[in-house]
Formats: structure tokens, C-alpha cells, sequence
């Protein structure tokens, strides 16, 4: 018969190894009542104490791919339309230069 594999949330794991730390429970008592074996508990142990600093830490500002390109697309399209302008005003001045030396 084979054990089916329990999931524990993020949450659930940091309340296991408080009973224990902080709440003065027995190692066995916890484990026992969670289903767990020891070592699982000293290996959630060691992650939460090596990441813990990651807590303190500033938050980094992340940047989405996707807002990246939206900004990009908006400048582009600002370049786009200035482009379109300064030929728009190109070929209006040489229609009137040819207007004035009278070529039609």
C-alpha cells in the first residue's frame, strides 16, 4: 500500500516549524501530528532559514515584458507620427515651390 503525497502551502510549512521553534513542542509530537518525517521537517527548516533574509530586503520593482513593449510601441508610434508630419510638411513646401517656379 502506498502513501499518497500531502502538499503542504507555503503558510502551512511556516506554522509547522513555529510549533515547534517557537511554541516548545517536541520535534515528534509535530511531526506525528502533521504526517510528516523529521527530515522533511529539517529540510522546510533549512529553506526558511536560508530565504529568510530574502524578507528583509528591499522590494525589487519588477517589470513586465508585456509593459516594456507597450511603452515601446507607444514610442514608436510617437516617432511614426512625427515622421508623417515632416513629410506631410516636405511635399506641401515642394508643391509650392513648384506652384512658384510654375511647374504643375
Amino acid at each position: 500500500m502506498s502513501k499518497q503525497r500531502r502538499r503542504f502551502e507555503a503558510a502551512e510549512k511556516v506554522k509547522i516549524i513555529r510549533e515547534h521553534l517557537l511554541d516548545k513542542r517536541p520535534l515528534s509530537e509535530v511531526c506525528e501530528q502533521y504526517g510528516i518525517a523529521p527530515t522533511q521537517f529539517y529540510q522546510w527548516q533549512k529553506q526558511f532559514f536560508e530565504q529568510g533574509a530574502a524578507v528583509f530586503e528591499p522590494k525589487k520593482i519588477t517589470v513586465s515584458k508585456e509593459y516594456v513593449l507597450e511603452n515601446q510601441v507607444k514610442q514608436l508610434n510617437k516617432k511614426l507620427t512625427r515622421k508623417d508630419e515632416v513629410i506631410a510638411e516636405l511635399v506641401e513646401h515642394n508643391i509650392d515651390l513648384k506652384k512658384k517656379h510654375g511647374q504643375d
